[in-house]
């Protein structure tokens, strides 16, 4: 009876150990980061552009922050952002369409057929984008 029991239990255990894998753990890949609009933008005027979660924001950079345009923003499928905002001084509705050239350049054409570049600003962190009149945030420049 003794050697009966002996013999399960090494059986069981011959049966257990071939159910692990010599073969060390699968690493998974590292998952790849798709550049993003999010964060600050400058144009050549030194006006700043914040595009963060559907809002758009540009400013001045000129010490008083002034709203220059506030709107939305989307990113369809293929990577074009369209952008509709208003204009703070001609109150005019836009549109502009741009695409991520680089993970630092953002090449824009306006519904006019005005084209502009907008430039990451890395030193600038993301603010939330406030309408007109509210409190200064960072932001990059459409043409108004």
């Amino acid at each position: 009876m003794k050697s009966h029991r002996f013999l399960a239990l090494i059986a069981a255990g011959t049966l257990l150990a071939a159910c692990q894998s010599s073969q060390p753990a699968r690493e998974l890949p590292a998952p790849v980061k798709t550049p993003t609009v999010e964060g600050a933008w400058q144009d050549k005027n030194a006006l700043v552009s914040t595009f963060q979660g559907g809002q758009f924001v540009t400013r001045t950079t000129d010490g008083y922050n002034a709203v220059l345009a506030t709107g939305t923003y989307t990113v369809d499928p293929s990577g074009i952002v369209q952008v509709s905002f208003i204009s703070a001084k001609t109150k005019k509705s836009q549109r502009a369409n741009c695409q991520l050239a680089t993970a630092t350049q953002l090449n824009c054409t306006s519904d006019t057929g005005a084209q502009f570049s907008l430039m990451r600003r890395a030193d600038m962190p993301v603010a939330s984008a406030q309408p007109m009149g509210a409190a200064p945030a960072g932001s990059a420049a459409l043409p108004n």
